[in-house]
């Protein structure tokens, strides 16, 4: 099964929408290619409906929010690759994410939360292409308060 369909029947699963690519707010292009790869900048946890998962995670946010806003961030982040590669299917590797979690001092499960991007990127493009090198943060502020802001880099055809 490739990467298109994949995601079609998770969303489809879990009863969401693919959000629309984010708008640039800032001076930052959402990705960029560079040879085979391709770079996206960070992306926040931003619904269908234009509302953002908002809060630190360890204080008005549990782990699981924080894990179900990683995720989230997956999918805008898939939402411009699509709408900068035409398809999903161009992805032939997840290379590299980095998973900024706003939390509280002494909260020290940023993996767990940022797990949410990568077992979404795992089931869209496979065990070995969805599983990339990755850093989960913890940092004290995001932008608009947001849980997670992640950024990745992607191997294309």
């Amino acid at each position: 099964m490739d990467p298109e369909t994949r995601l079609s029947d998770f969303l489809k699963a879990n009863n969401l929408e693919l959000p629309p690519p984010p708008k640039v707010i800032g001076l930052y292009k959402p990705a960029i290619i560079v040879g085979n790869l391709c770079y996206t900048s960070g992306h926040l946890p931003i619904r269908s409906d234009g509302t953002l998962f908002q809060g630190s995670v360890g204080g008005k946010v549990d782990q699981e929010t924080g894990y179900l806003a990683a995720r989230q961030s997956g999918l805008a982040i898939l939402a411009t690759l699509k709408s900068q590669l035409g398809s999903l299917n161009r992805v032939q590797q997840v290379v590299k994410l980095l998973g900024m979690v706003n939390c509280i001092d002494g909260y020290a499960s940023q993996p767990a939360v940022v797990n949410g991007c990568s077992e979404l990127f795992k089931l869209i493009f496979g065990d070995d292409a969805g599983v990339g090198a990755r850093s989960a943060v913890g940092v004290n502020s995001l932008p608009l308060d947001v849980t997670v802001e992640i950024e990745g880099v992607f191997l294309i055809q």
